[in-house]
């Protein structure tokens, strides 16, 4: 948002001090300013040091045989060097900074540094009869430096708003190009970059006579004046004068009438790319001209190129005035090698009751009121549109109301089911060649005579008699996701007894967490195996039923019969990995393993979880693979009938998957399923198994959020997006298309951000924010094209 600063040096000068400096700060549409007030004491060094400064310059200009637009006299010092004249600059910039120190206008500059902000563009007028206040290069403060979008204009005591005439637009920059005395300097560069503007319609005066030169003021409307060639300033600054020909000079006053003419019939911008304009500035500012450019020493050919190329070119290109003029100034310094200061010499002159032209409002002729309103690229004017203020207020309401919907938990179920369906957008996946299943079937169970009805899905003797087969096969791991709390009672014939098998290293058990609300009893683990290699199988559905969080680790209630504070899937990956030499690492927020961190989702609230979902322990998301597992049955196992080599090196988890128990979940691809149908529980488990041991060994996705106020920022980010596209955009029908098509890129970046690095971005919300954003603009547009208002601006 521009911001304007007005400094006022009253009632003193640099030997006397100023008793009285006012800054008033104006913001936009404020119709009043802050007013501070300060002081400032005596600095007669600064004047001796500013006219060593000049002196210097020159001598140093005219040794390195730089091609001046006036000619430079350097009598009064001889035997300078480059290094003299660097001391100068430093004492000139060190002194100017000390005396802005001065107590009481810290005070000023403390006051105004809360107002502002470092992105503000901040529009920097120092207001003063004084010449050698405005000689003296006020850029070198340091407030300029904290604040990049800032820049400085001049401008005298008195002024008052230009009588500007009503024009009808032409969509053409129209330029009055002044060409004068060109002895000894090389101006053409200069008209062939006015030549080179796409909307500008430059009319050369090539050292024209006095007359031709004021008929054209007269008698034609101009936007800019520019002049090139020898200019000077008489009488200590005081005066300008101008070199229209090999024979002529003129001073400002010489062309008083002319000038008030054009700058009546709508001459916003003067440019004199030309020697010492001090004078020439304070001249035209009495005029009330509504801006000009100078320079304040002599310049040479080569920077004077330079500055009007670059700043034409960043102003066509629809920078700011001010901004165009200090990125131009600055880019100058890269030849300070061969110039010394050159970034020094560009200056702005304001008139402080207009607002500074842009190169868009030229085209369209705007004069000293801007209406509500754009301006197209041809020049023409538009359809009136609210201001830029407008939109972002509405785009912040929509947006702070959207993340509170979302706090509420509205959007938690329509988020869920939209990240499902962006999971199912991934490609069939090949199988985890890691883990192999072995499941226990209905047809096993009821062909099993052996079993204690109606309490487990296995006798201890079979399931005693699996292990002992499986390890044969040599498998790193095993996991038991069966609950074994009560053993069967002991047969004298059974070679192979279960806890034999059970306390072997590779085995892993589970057990099942106490829940006072839930599930008050839990299961216990099977007796005598350690914790160690104990595992808690407890599932976490969200509300709609759907699992798509696991549990690595938790603390256990104090009651509870089970004590691990590790799931299964944990366990059994710990196990596996130990092979590779990877350790893992484990932390209340995260558990890593080499260099993969699993970071927990945060217990507040994480990405859709915002009300009454329970986050507690160390929980992270499932990124299921959309694809079965290697399976084999109990029978095949214990009759040969299977490929032994499939246990080798393997996770083996071995569990229940007949219809006739009761641990079956749905996932994000079951819900899908044209005849919908839960899956056993052990497959969730090789899931969970799976989505750890391919992140850490694939390089596969973890999936992640982001933290609560990243979550914000984007919403807010696409809420700002669709209220910009809606705001440029007119026909009704195109502003539809328009917002489809926003939120389609929307979900496209979002589906890439899932699948391709794991992270679930908020899609609903910023969906939502983005066609509310949309609507509330084009609601305010209509309205206002039945009730248009239109309205000066006030910065």
């Amino acid at each position: 948002m521009s911001k304007l600063v007005v400094f006022s040096f009253l009632g003193g000068d640099l030997n006397q001090g100023f008793p009285v400096v006012t800054a008033q700060l104006w913001c936009h549409n404020q119709f009043v300013p802050v007013k501070l007030t300060g002081s400032l004491p005596p600095a007669p060094e600064l004047s001796e040091l500013y006219r060593r400064w000049q002196l210097l310059y020159a001598a140093v200009h005219q040794r390195l045989g730089s091609n001046h637009r006036i000619k430079v006299h350097s009598q009064d010092i001889t035997n300078i060097s480059v290094n003299d004249f660097n001391e100068v600059c430093q004492q000139l910039q060190a002194n100017i900074n000390a005396w802005l120190k001065f107590e009481s206008f810290q005070n000023i500059e403390r006051q105004l540094r809360t107002l502002l902000s470092r992105n503000d563009e901040i529009r920097v007028i120092i207001e003063t009869n004084i010449v050698l206040l405005h000689r003296l290069p006020w850029h070198l403060w340091h407030f300029f430096e904290d604040y990049p979008k800032a820049e400085l204009a001049l401008s005298n005591h008195e002024y008052e708003s230009p009588q500007l005439l009503q024009k009808s637009p032409t969509g053409k920059v129209k330029i009055l190009a002044i060409l004068g005395n060109r002895v000894g300097i090389d101006i053409d560069k200069d008209a062939s970059v006015l030549q080179g503007l796409t909307d500008g319609k430059t009319t050369f005066l090539i050292e024209p006579t006095r007359q031709t030169l004021d008929e054209h003021l007269w008698n034609h409307d101009w936007d800019i004046l520019f002049f090139a060639g020898h200019s000077t300033s008489l009488t200590d600054g005081e005066i300008g004068e101008i070199c229209i020909n090999q024979t002529e000079s003129l001073t400002i006053s010489q062309l008083k009438n002319g000038l008030k003419a054009a700058i009546r019939r709508g001459l916003k911008l003067a440019i004199f790319n030309s020697c010492d304009g001090i004078g020439l500035g304070r001249n035209l500012a009495d005029l009330n001209i509504p801006q000009m450019i100078v320079m304040r020493e002599g310049v040479p050919d080569l920077i004077a190129q330079e500055f009007v190329k670059n700043f034409l070119t960043a102003f066509a290109d629809s920078k700011q005035f001010y901004l165009a003029v200090r990125e131009a100034r600055e880019r100058l310094q890269g030849l300070e090698n061969e110039f010394p200061c050159a970034s020094w010499l560009p200056v702005i002159y304001q008139n402080p009751t207009t607002v500074p032209t842009t190169w868009q409002e030229i085209c369209g002729n705007f004069a000293d009121t801007k209406f509500v309103g754009e301006v197209s690229t041809k020049g023409k004017i538009a359809t009136p549109k609210f201001k830029l203020w407008t939109v972002l207020l509405s785009t912040l309401i929509v947006a702070i109301s959207t993340v509170g919907l979302r706090y509420l938990g509205i959007f938690e179920k329509i988020e869920l089911q939209s990240f499902d369906q962006m999971l199912r957008l991934r490609p069939q996946e090949e199988p985890d060649p890691r883990l192999i299943i072995v499941e226990i079937t209905e047809k096993n169970i009821q062909s099993r005579q052996e079993m204690t009805k109606g309490l487990k899905s296995i006798s201890d003797s079979t399931l005693a008699k699996l292990l002992n087969k499986i390890q044969k096969y040599q498998p790193r791991v095993i996991g038991l996701d069966i609950y074994r709390d009560l053993a069967d009672p002991p047969k004298k014939s059974n070679p192979i007894e279960l806890p034999t098998e059970l306390n072997k290293n590779n085995v892993v058990v589970v057990c099942k967490s106490r829940d006072r609300k839930y599930d008050p009893q839990g299961v216990k683990p099977p007796k005598d195996v350690p914790v160690e290699r104990q595992g808690f199988t407890d599932a976490i559905q969200d509300p709609d039923g759907i699992v798509r969080r696991q549990i690595l680790m938790m603390a256990q209630e104090p009651s509870s019969t089970c004590t691990t504070p590790y799931s299964l899937s944990l366990q059994l990956v710990t196990r596996y990995l130990s092979y590779e030499n990877i350790k893992p690492k484990f932390n209340e927020d995260y558990v890593q393993f080499g260099s993969k961190v699993f970071k927990r989702l945060k217990p507040s609230r994480s990405g859709a979880y915002q009300q009454g979902v329970d986050l507690g322990g160390n929980q992270i998301l499932v990124n299921y693979r959309n694809t079965d597992y290697q399976r084999v049955s109990i029978d095949e196992v214990l009759s040969d009938q299977f490929d032994r080599k499939s246990f080798k090196d393997k996770v083996v988890i071995v569990g229940v998957t007949a219809n006739t128990v009761s641990d079956t979940w749905s996932t994000p691809y079951s819900t899908a399923q044209q005849d919908y149908q839960e899956i056993s529980g052990v497959f969730i488990q090789a899931q969970m198994v799976s989505q750890v041991l391919s992140a850490v060994l694939d390089k596969r996705p973890i999936l992640w959020v982001l933290p609560y106020w990243g979550d914000i920022l984007w919403i807010c980010g696409w809420s700002v997006v669709g209220s910009l596209i809606i705001w440029w955009v007119r026909s009704l029908s195109h502003q539809r298309c328009a917002i489809f098509v926003t939120v389609v890129i929307l979900y496209g970046v979002c589906a890439i951000a899932l699948l391709k690095q794991g992270l679930w971005l908020p899609f609903i919300p910023s969906a939502f924010a983005v066609v509310a954003s949309g609507v509330v603009v084009v609601f305010i547009q209509r309205r206002q094209e039945v009730f248009p208002i239109s309205q000066p601006l006030v910065e």
